[in-house]
């Protein structure tokens, strides 16, 4: 062997040692490793994976609806999507970098999704400050490692948008799903409301605490929160052959869906008469109740609200408490009859002043009806004397007796109870209280001052009148649907009977006098197609800061119910406006209005004479992709039915393009605009019958569509 071959393979077996060597101490550092991993540190790690594996991780559920009493949807959730992109994703760091392409993905952004609405019509400057240009520019500028992880292009978007957002210029070209593509989106569920404002109060609405989770804080959304939130569902680490995944160990419970009583079309009623009449009036604020009187379902509630000039929804005073005023009288006229202090409507009564307030009508000497016609405070002051001269404090003990104290739980939230000082002839800190004092405040109790009472419980009273002496209890929610419960909520008394039946009738007759008396405080409220009974009352507002009462101002009040003869519905409106009008010509308006709207829609139990351009009216098969409506008449025992062609707005021509939605529900169609970024008034209920912006028009983000629905 030649000096050479053997110096190569010396060198040769060098450098063979040298990575067995090398070898070797890799292999004993992962073997060190690996004993201090499962020997020195096992009982950390076995610490570790026992905490990982033992950790229940909580699994939110889907909160129910809220549905209107037809099943109308006003509250439910949709499943929406935050849209990003991750600059630092490795196939945004590797791709060449080609300002063409970022130019033309931000003209695509600026059509379709604006940073701004209806950016491209504003002014130059405003464009070039909220342009997609601009701000993709400032972020791709950036070293690729400092670029941001989530770039949001859209939020609260839809699948659609997803997919329409990909086929942009520069993102088409990225290919794969999941991690392996730069742009995602991120799930999350929203509340929405097809409604809009309608019933804003009343449906309540929703937050989200520390945890994640959504909960009410106003309205039915509170007020039923336990029921509407669901049960949460559990979750844990296990070991799969395939690695470690979330198994369920219990499931999460959808909440229930709760069908109120709220009937969207008398909603939309109230709500447009109160807005008319304190429009009218120039009035602060108005609210109003519609009840159904032998079921005690809440039709409609509405309340309105000057804001900076604006006309608007705000707090729902239906259930706070106020000085009530002369609507108090009625209730307690029907105390009086009840307790044998008088026998009959044609009982006199001396009206001369009494307790320091006179009577200014004639004659004198007046009956009950003419007490209750007239408003005469010292008639009922009188009347209530006669039983609680002696003992003031009983008058309170009288009212603690037919439930007036005791929550009314109606689902409306803040639900305040009345307020009425017990006349005690000592006060909190055992000062005597003079007859003479004691007296002056039982007098004014027994006309509706120095209480607070709110108007629900008003009309409560009023209800119970119209109800035989029967006070059922209020309320929002009339059936639960969920997970093996469907239950109709059955009707509760808060008591059987407030008062007898022939109580109930003697001041039923006395209500009547106020609007068709010739001397009624409320003539006004007069109409010939429908025969309602009720009573006005007025109060003075107080000062924020306790100094009296505001005499500038009125709170102008009617309740009453309709129609007379057999009454349906009770309703209340309560208005706060400049002095110079009257309850008469106000809230009693709104009840007038109210009734003859539902008088021409044939809801009063008579013959309708509300006019409509319909001639006939056939089953409507909504979205049928068949021609089985012959087949669907017949097993229906119809006549005849009529098919409504819904075309798949997925067809449209354009993202922006305003698509067909006749025929289509309104939990549909709002879903299908919100979509696209468009926000939506509905007026009636039903499907679709008519749209404000025509199929194929250009439609841009913000603009509000009108959608117009009937039966």
């Amino acid at each position: 062997m030649t000096a050479q071959k053997k110096n190569n393979k010396a060198h040769i077996l060098t450098r063979y040692g040298v990575i067995s060597v090398g070898f070797f101490l890799f292999a004993l550092i992962i073997g060190l490793k690996l004993f201090n991993t499962t020997v020195i540190q096992a009982n950390a790690w076995n610490e570790r994976a026992r905490r990982d594996f033992n950790r229940i991780d909580t699994l939110k559920p889907e909160r129910g609806d809220i549905l209107a009493d037809n099943g109308n949807i006003l509250a439910c959730n949709l499943k929406v999507y935050d849209i990003k992109i991750d600059l630092r994703h490795d196939k945004v760091k590797r791709r060449k970098l080609i300002w063409a392409q970022i130019d033309s993905l931000a003209d695509s952004l600026d059509v379709y999704y604006p940073r701004r609405p209806n950016l491209l019509s504003q002014h130059p400057d405003t464009i070039k400050k909220y342009s997609w240009h601009r701000k993709l520019k400032y972020e791709f500028e950036k070293d690729p490692e400092k670029r941001s992880r989530s770039l949001r292009f859209v939020k609260k978007g839809s699948l659609h948008d997803f997919e329409v957002i990909s086929k942009f210029p520069y993102l088409r070209d990225f290919k794969g799903k999941g991690t392996r593509n730069p742009l995602y989106k991120e799930e999350r569920n929203v509340r929405i409301y097809p409604y809009g404002r309608m019933a804003y109060r009343s449906i309540g609405r929703v937050n989200e605490n520390e945890k994640g989770e959504f909960h009410g804080y106003s309205g039915l959304e509170a007020d039923l929160d336990t029921l509407l939130y669901g049960k949460e569902g559990y979750a844990k680490k296990v070991t799969l052959t395939s690695g470690i995944s979330n198994w369920v160990t219990k499931p999460t419970r959808r909440g229930y869906d709760v069908q109120t009583t709220i009937n969207i079309d008398l909603q939309d009623m109230l709500e447009e008469q109160l807005l008319q009449i304190c429009q009218e009036s120039h009035a602060e604020w108005g609210t109003a109740i519609l009840m159904e009187v032998e079921t005690g379902e809440i039709k409609a509630i509405a309340n309105i609200e000057n804001i900076n000039g604006e006309y608007g929804e705000a707090l729902n005073r239906a259930v706070r408490g106020f000085e009530p005023g002369s609507v108090m009288k009625p209730i307690s006229m029907m105390i009086a009859f009840e307790d044998g202090l008088v026998k009959s409507v044609n009982d006199m009564i001396d009206c001369s002043p009494f307790q320091r307030t006179s009577d200014p009508h004639a004659p004198t000497v007046k009956s009950m009806k003419q007490v209750i016609e007239m408003s005469s405070n010292t008639g009922i002051s009188r009347v209530i004397f006669r039983g609680y001269a002696q003992n003031p404090e009983k008058f309170y003990d009288r009212l603690e007796s037919i439930g007036f104290f005791e929550p009314m739980h109606s689902g409306i939230a803040a639900e305040n109870i009345p307020m009425v000082r017990r006349l005690v002839d000592k006060d909190a800190k055992g000062n005597n209280i003079t007859m003479t004092a004691r007296h002056l405040d039982l007098a004014r109790q027994a006309y509706g001052y120095n209480t607070t009472i709110p108007p629900l419980y008003t009309l409560a009273y009023y209800n119970a009148i119209a109800n035989k002496g029967k006070l059922v209890r209020p309320h929002l929610t009339k059936r639960l649907i969920g997970e093996g419960v469907d239950s109709v909520l059955e009707i509760s008394y808060i008591r059987d009977q407030v008062c007898s039946p022939e109580t109930a009738e003697k001041v039923k007759q006395c209500l009547k006098e106020p609007v068709w008396g010739p001397h009624g405080t409320a003539r006004a409220v007069q109409d010939d197609r429908v025969m309602i009974a009720g009573k006005t009352g007025t109060a003075y507002p107080v000062f924020e800061n306790g100094g009296g009462y505001d005499h500038s101002r009125r709170r102008y009040a009617f309740a009453g119910f309709f129609p007379y003869e057999n009454p349906k519905y009770s309703c209340i409106a309560l208005i706060l406006a400049p002095s110079g009008t009257s309850a008469n010509r106000t809230s009693g308006q709104v009840v007038k209005n109210m009734a003859l709207k539902m008088y021409s829609r044939g809801m009063l139990d008579n013959v309708s004479t509300f006019t409509d351009s319909r001639r006939e009216s056939t089953p409507v098969i909504s979205s049928s992709t068949v021609a089985n409506t012959g087949s669907v008449a017949k097993s229906a025992g119809a006549e005849r039915a009529k098919s409504i062609k819904v075309e798949d707005p997925k067809h449209s021509l354009a993202i922006n393009a305003m698509p067909n939605l006749m025929g289509y529900d309104a939990a549909s169609a709002v879903k299908i605009l919100e979509s696209r970024g468009v926000n939506v008034r509905i007026n009636g209920s039903g499907r679709v019958i008519a749209q404000s912006t025509p199929p194929g028009s250009e439609l841009r983000k913000g603009v509000t569509v009108n959608l117009t629905l009937r039966n």
